[in-house]
């Protein structure tokens, strides 16, 4: 649906609605249509830079807009230094809103061919041991709940053989099962590598296919999706109300380097005029390792809410 048309349709809904006692039903799809959504944050974005100073990061991302939040490792430890509850009330008071947090499905080990990022000082960093779920599931699972966060999302996880397959698999139902107990919805992160055949399987079908829908939702990443030949519209149709969250960045043409949104080649228009059907609920802007972390996210949040109006 574009721009015009949904405005089209706002102004023609609330005409016909106004003369009218509004039921809740009603009500609410007029109040769906006008209100736009809240633009989240992947805290990835700012891995390099947000430890060395929490609240100032987290003030400039205020500044620009964003109003939710996920967060994702600290070398700090924990909650970027902190404790679960004592992180929530720095992003409350910020005015914004805590949903989600990303961990590991399996002890971290770079893929092949991969070396670590380099920091500010030009030199590979170094942090300390993650958590993960396949040995610190529980504990993960109660510090989500601890924080009263909405989502746990598996960042990744093993999936370069079909025995790894089968492991991850199990570790995301276990961990479904446990986030469920805590009132917490658990969720799975795509890279591109899921999309690839292994011993004649895609991976990503048989993590679809092979873990309990209800606890086990998928965060689809936009740009990962289609470096990964796939169409996200068609995976929404395919899985309808399997996608409660999105990771949204861009890519160039040879799809080998992340941009920000709306500087790059993929469609985000059609992808959002799609989102009733995947049962997107909220979307966070991610880059990885951007030169300008703050140039980035300020170019991202204005194109999705001057141009893309999502």
């Amino acid at each position: 649906m574009n721009y015009n048309r949904r405005k089209f349709l706002q102004s023609t809904g609330t005409l016909v609605l106004g003369g009218m006692a509004l039921s809740t039903k009603a009500g609410s799809l007029v109040n769906f249509m006008a209100a736009p959504h809240p633009v989240g944050l992947q805290l990835f974005t700012v891995f390099g830079i947000i430890d060395d100073d929490v609240k100032g990061t987290l003030t400039k991302i205020a500044a620009i807009g964003y109003k939710e939040m996920e967060s994702a490792f600290s070398k700090k430890g924990g909650y970027y230094g902190m404790k679960p509850k004592g992180f929530k009330a720095m992003v409350n008071d910020l005015g914004m809103s805590w949903k989600s947090h990303h961990v590991i499905g399996a002890p971290f080990k770079l893929p092949k061919g991969y070396k670590m990022p380099v920091g500010a000082d030009g030199k590979p960093m170094t942090f300390g041991a993650m958590l993960n779920l396949k040995e610190n599931m529980q504990q993960l699972v109660d510090e989500a709940a601890e924080g009263g966060i909405q989502y746990l999302v598996c960042a990744n996880s093993p999936t370069a053989t079909l025995d790894e397959i089968k492991s991850t698999i199990e570790v995301l139902n276990k961990t479904g099962e446990a986030t469920k107990k805590v009132g917490i919805q658990f969720v799975y992160h795509n890279h591109d590598m899921e999309f690839h055949e292994v011993e004649g399987k895609v991976p990503y079908q048989l993590l679809l296919t092979e873990t309990d829908p209800s606890n086990v939702k998928m965060e689809l990443d936009l740009a990962w999706a289609v470096k990964g030949g796939q169409d996200p519209v068609a995976l929404f149709k395919q899985n309808p109300g399997r996608f409660p969250l999105w990771h949204v960045k861009d890519l160039d043409a040879t799809h080998n380097e992340i941009l920000p949104v709306g500087s790059g080649t993929i469609d985000f228009k059609r992808i959002f005029e799609n989102k009733a059907t995947t049962g997107m609920k909220h979307f966070f802007v991610e880059h990885d390792m951007p030169k300008d972390a703050f140039t980035s996210i300020a170019s991202s949040f204005k194109y999705i809410t001057e141009t893309l109006k999502a």
